[in-house]
């Protein structure tokens, strides 16, 4: 059986790619570049607002296969992220929380909604189909299962969500 290598590390910015922040991440920053890739969408030398937040997130989920959201208020740049994840049909895996705690609305919704309810890695490892040493199936190449299984994907209100990424 041929080894695997580990993947290349990766690290998407809410800046520009030459902007290191915060500055005490200089040497995580230049593993990366030398081992990785250092993706953004701002221009050279752009610094990191919270505005660029959710344009980074949308990377991010469009990187990934799945989406695991633990904690997430009822308008959270979480919430906003895991709507970019279902356009780009991606899984979403979120982990209960108490009910009484406003910081578990956003979660508790999502399982509400359709999505995996999460408690441990195999949890996500079971959707994604890795385990017993399988390969994860290629980004976009089936609907999302969680989405199947509510007949209909999570969508929140769209003025939350306008609300939501204009305060970011």
């Amino acid at each position: 059986m041929k080894a695997r290598s580990a993947p290349a590390p990766s690290a998407v910015l809410a800046g520009g790619v030459d902007v290191v922040y915060p500055p005490e991440n200089q040497k995580l920053y230049d593993a990366i570049r030398e081992q990785g890739a250092i993706i953004s969408e701002m221009r050279l030398g752009e610094q990191p607002q919270a505005r660029h937040f959710p344009r980074r997130n949308r990377l991010i989920s469009g990187l990934a296969r799945g989406l695991v959201v633990v904690e997430a208020a009822e308008r959270s740049g979480s919430l906003i992220t895991a709507q970019y994840a279902l356009e780009q049909g991606r899984e979403i895996f979120a982990v209960p929380g108490s009910p009484l705690d406003p910081r578990a609305k956003g979660a508790n919704r999502l399982i509400r909604e359709g999505a995996t309810l999460t408690e441990s890695a195999e949890d996500v490892l079971a959707v994604l189909g890795a385990d017993h040493g399988q390969r994860f199936p290629r980004a976009g190449t089936r609907e999302p299962e969680n989405l199947a299984r509510c007949g209909r994907p999570w969508k929140p209100k769209p003025t939350g969500v306008r609300r939501a990424v204009e305060e970011a």
